[in-house]
């Protein structure tokens, strides 16, 4: 496996790294893309990395290039790509999963195009893709901007989805789709993707399966703990929450610091916001305040700045789908969910 081509192909076109890294009066998509690429050309055994924010403050963090580049490949297996497969490279260079995308185009000798993450995604009328990967904003922004659904995405042979939980909805609506959708159960220490879930067709499933030379467990905590070739401490213990069914196969079902302990009783905010998904079109997320006898309380917190409905309406529906003690004590309806940097909700910065 060859980490560092000469040439990389780019819409259809041989492209010299060097040289193009070298260049200037690149626009800013091919900008970001030559910073990388020098970053990655560099004498340097490893590059620099942002985690997510997901779980405290965003920090950086050190990958080696190889790897980075067994991750790549792993992902070419999985999804049988093979020299000059077009790929889409529409998620932020800047980040893991965008980077990623360039090194599966490097090692696989894939052709890639790169668009800016805001794209409305309308090329792919006349555009076709082995593969691609985006955020779930980005998948709901194609269905609803395309005439018909899937006239666009089904130019989209597999989609790989990730970066946050998919709303039950936006499953939903990708069961009408032709592309292989999946599901990714990733982080920025592992490289991205560590397992894969089937969304749709007759191999859609609700447990993630994990790639070649990496099985999981489930540590005394609940938590899932990965081990795989090339962690530095053998395995990684996360704060997600897993049902284990062997040490290949496994589901989220929420996260340690996102636990809502009140009177004793715990609460997971994943499971209660899954359960009021297809009820609640505007984004909303569970968190909790202080509470004197309770210790904390549930708090549903609405993002609607239309100001056309309020508590009581919400009320309503918690009553109808959440059971007795999972209603919340408080709703909030504010005008912006705060988000990290990378896009998921930011619990923590609410109140």
């Amino acid at each position: 496996m060859n980490l560092f081509p000469e040439y990389l192909l780019m819409n259809g076109r041989a492209v010299a790294v060097k040289r193009f890294y070298k260049g200037e009066n690149q626009i800013k998509q091919e900008a970001e893309l030559a910073g990388f690429l020098k970053d990655w050309y560099s004498d340097k055994p490893f590059i620099t990395v942002q985690t997510s924010g997901s779980t405290g403050p965003p920090r950086h963090i050190k990958l080696e290039k190889k790897f980075i580049a067994q991750s790549a490949f792993r992902t070419i297996q999985y999804f049988n790509l093979h020299q000059n497969d077009r790929i889409l490279l529409c998620l932020p260079i800047k980040f893991i999963a965008g980077k990623l995308m360039v090194i599966r185009a490097l090692v696989g000798n894939l052709d890639i195009t790169s668009v800016a993450p805001s794209t409305d995604f309308s090329f792919l009328q006349n555009e076709k893709f082995r593969f691609a990967a985006m955020i779930p904003h980005q998948v709901l922004k194609l269905l609803d901007t395309e005439p018909h659904p899937g006239s666009w995405m089904n130019n989209i042979d597999q989609l790989l989805i990730g970066g946050s939980a998919i709303p039950t909805t936006l499953e939903n609506r990708l069961q009408e789709i032709s592309t292989a959708c999946y599901s990714s159960y990733a982080m920025t220490e592992t490289a991205t993707h560590i397992a894969l879930r089937k969304i749709n067709g007759p191999e859609a499933d609700a447990y993630y399966h994990c790639l070649n030379d990496i099985s999981v467990l489930k540590s005394e905590n609940g938590c899932l703990e990965i081990s795989m070739p090339g962690l530095k401490n053998q395995t990684l213990v996360t704060t997600d929450l897993a049902e284990v069914i062997d040490e290949k196969t496994f589901r989220i079902i929420g996260r340690s610091d996102n636990v809502i302990i009140s009177g004793g009783i715990k609460y997971l905010p994943e499971i209660l916001e899954k359960k009021l998904e297809p009820f609640i079109r505007q984004p909303f997320l569970f968190t909790s305040l202080p509470h004197t006898s309770l210790g904390q309380q549930l708090v549903l917190v609405i993002e609607n700045n239309e100001g056309s409905l309020n508590e009581a309406h919400y009320f309503k529906i918690c009553q109808a789908h959440l059971d007795k003690y999972e209603l919340p004590r408080q709703i909030k309806i504010i005008d912006k969910i705060p988000i990290t940097s990378t896009g998921k909700p930011d619990r923590k910065a609410i109140f």
